[in-house]
């Protein structure tokens, strides 16, 4: 105890919390639970998920399909969220991992059997040097997944 104040260490959920309340308030967006809870809950997954699958995860919240929506449009405007299609007319979205243009270049990879998604590193995908300026918008690599591979 240090001038009456009981110190203790963050958890990993006070430090998360708290990136997550800078950003927002780095990007001029206000401070809501709504925002927390939808940008917690993209935070924890390892690929971009859609509007209907965020509002499955967040089925034990009070927070409506429309609210969910709204929100994901705000955070992707201000450059929180990232959007992208794969091709099925599906938006989905997801925290970057890495700032500005170095996560926008990474790939996605997505299952043809199952539609499973997933995040390739950026060195996935090599290009040549006959492309001397690339603007990369969005790379997707098809295939089959290690899981429909084994099935057979």
């Amino acid at each position: 105890m240090i001038f009456g104040v009981h110190f203790r260490e963050m958890s990993i959920a006070d430090t998360r919390d708290e990136r997550l309340r800078r950003l927002l308030v780095q990007k001029g967006l206000r401070l809501t639970d709504q925002r927390m809870v939808i940008l917690r809950e993209l935070d924890s997954v390892d690929a971009p998920i859609s509007h209907g699958e965020l509002t499955e995860r967040l089925a034990h919240h009070t927070l409506d399909r429309a609210t969910i929506y709204r929100n994901l449009l705000s955070l992707t405007e201000a450059g929180i969220l990232v959007r992208a299609q794969l091709g099925d007319n599906v938006w989905r979205y997801e925290m970057p991992r890495s700032e500005g243009a170095a996560h926008d270049a990474h790939p996605h990879f997505v299952c043809n059997d199952c539609g499973e998604l997933s995040c390739l590193p950026e060195e996935a995908i090599q290009i040549t040097e006959a492309a001397r300026e690339v603007e990369i918008a969005e790379v997707q690599v098809r295939g089959r997944c290690a899981g429909c591979v084994g099935a057979g």
